[in-house]
Formats: structure tokens, sequence, C-alpha cells
């Protein structure tokens, strides 16, 4: 049974720029055993609900600016999977989920930086299911507690986010890819890993009245919801399976739930 697993994608110059992060995601096929098609959850494909990309051939999006165009000229030339599409949506139906299935859109950054570093290969099928900011971490906790029969098939579930992630803190860094970690970056991360680590859902579900510095490092949540899919599609174990930090203020978390 493959585990699910969480994922911190950070700036998209992680294809470029050395470092603890990138090495760790150019390892990350070594993580499992090879998948017979990889179930994405995305920061970055964020939707009124839950909607499954359903087409064959999806194209890669370059959704950012201001990067070299050397980032530009990447493409991801995974395939679609139809057929794993239907089967999530038929799991979330059963239960009462409305689903959309979108044959047009193609993989955002939070999904080809991380599997372009761990499948260069591109020959993993690939499927992206949306986060919804309008939904509390709950929902997607229950999102994917419903998927758990697609860890049985060899269907590797990833949350792509970002453990902490505010952006203009990276501008009041210089852009500084080495810059010192801050206390309120540090007992965030801290803070999750604890309660990860003793199984405390309760607590991770009511992240926002619970955690320290939590509006600091999540002025939106987009980045964190990610996290709660991967959690709810996991088992009772979890591991860490990397902490380091970029840019002082991006806590590139990973971690694997079994």
């Amino acid at each position: 049974m493959q585990p699910s697993l969480f994922v911190s994608h950070g700036s998209p110059m992680i294809m470029f720029e050395p470092g603890p992060a990138r090495t760790f995601l150019a390892g990350l096929a070594g993580q499992v055993e090879r998948p017979d098609a990889i179930l994405m959850i995305s920061a970055h494909h964020d939707m009124a609900g839950a909607v499954v990309t359903a087409g064959e051939a999806p194209s890669t999006i370059h959704d950012f600016g201001g990067f070299p165009q050397a980032l530009f000229d990447l493409t991801y030339p995974a395939a679609g999977s139809p057929a794993l599409a239907a089967d999530v949506a038929l799991l979330l139906r059963a239960r009462g989920v409305p689903v959309a299935l979108d044959t047009e859109r193609g993989f955002d950054h939070g999904a080809w930086v991380p599997l372009m570093l761990g499948w260069p290969d591109a020959q993993v099928p690939v499927v992206q299911l949306s986060i919804s900011s309008a939904h509390a971490p709950d929902w997607h906790f229950r999102l994917g507690a419903l998927l758990k029969p697609l860890r049985a098939r060899n269907v590797l579930i990833i949350g792509s986010g970002s453990l902490t992630h505010n952006l203009r803190e990276i501008v009041l860094t210089g852009g500084d890819h080495d810059a010192a970690v801050p206390e309120w970056v540090a007992a965030f991360s801290d803070w999750i890993a604890a309660r990860i680590a003793a199984g405390d859902v309760d607590a991770l579900l009511h992240v926002h009245e619970r955690a320290p510095h939590v509006r600091r490092n999540h002025p939106t949540m987009d980045h964190l919801l990610p996290l709660y899919t991967a959690m709810g599609a996991g088992g009772a174990h979890a591991e860490r399976l990397h902490h380091s930090y970029t840019y002082g203020v991006l806590a590139m978390d990973a971690y694997r739930f079994d």
C-alpha cells in the first residue's frame, strides 16, 4: 500500500537553486515504491469546491512571474489519467461531495516542480485534485479520508504546499536563500511537528486557534490545506521525512502518513 505524503515545494527557483529541500525532493521517488499513478493536491489549484483534472495530456502551467526564462522553458509531459479522475470523483460523490471534472486544466507549478525533481522521467500518470480555500481544514481532512482506498491500488497521494508561506517576508529578507530563521517561523514549524508526532488531529484542525504565529506564517491558508488532505488519506503513523528552511521564512518540511 502506498503512503500519502505532504511536501513543501517552495519557490519555483528550487529547480535551479541547490539546497537541502531540493536534494530531498530529487530523492522523493526513493522514499516509496514506484506508483502506478499519482494524485496531487496542490496549493495552486484552488477552487470553490472539489475539482479533478481529467485530461489525457495535461499542459505545463507556468503560474508565476518575474523569474528567469529558463523556468518558463521547463515542461513536465506526464500523462493524465481520465480513469483515475473518474475513480476519485466516484469516491467523493459516494459520500455526497460534489465534484467537477476538468479536461482542460494542466499541471501548476505546485505539482510539476516536486514531480519533475522526484520523477524526472515523467512516466507516472498524474491527476490533480483541487484544494478549496472556501472550506476549512476539516473539509480537506475528510476528503483525504475518502481517498484512502486509492492507496491500496498503488496510487501515491501527495499534498504539495509549504509548511510556512509568507511571500512578503521573503522580500523583507532581501531574497537571501540562506537567511536566518526567525523565531516565529521555527515556533510554528516545531508546533506542527509536535502535534503530528502526537497524533493530535484535533489541535491540527484548529490550527488558527492553537498554533503560535499562524497568521504571520500563513496570511492565507492555501499552502497549508494540502497537509490536511494528505493526513486524512494516511494512516495512524506519521513521519517527518525532511526539515529545512529556505529564505529563512519558508519551512520546507515533508511528512509521510501510513
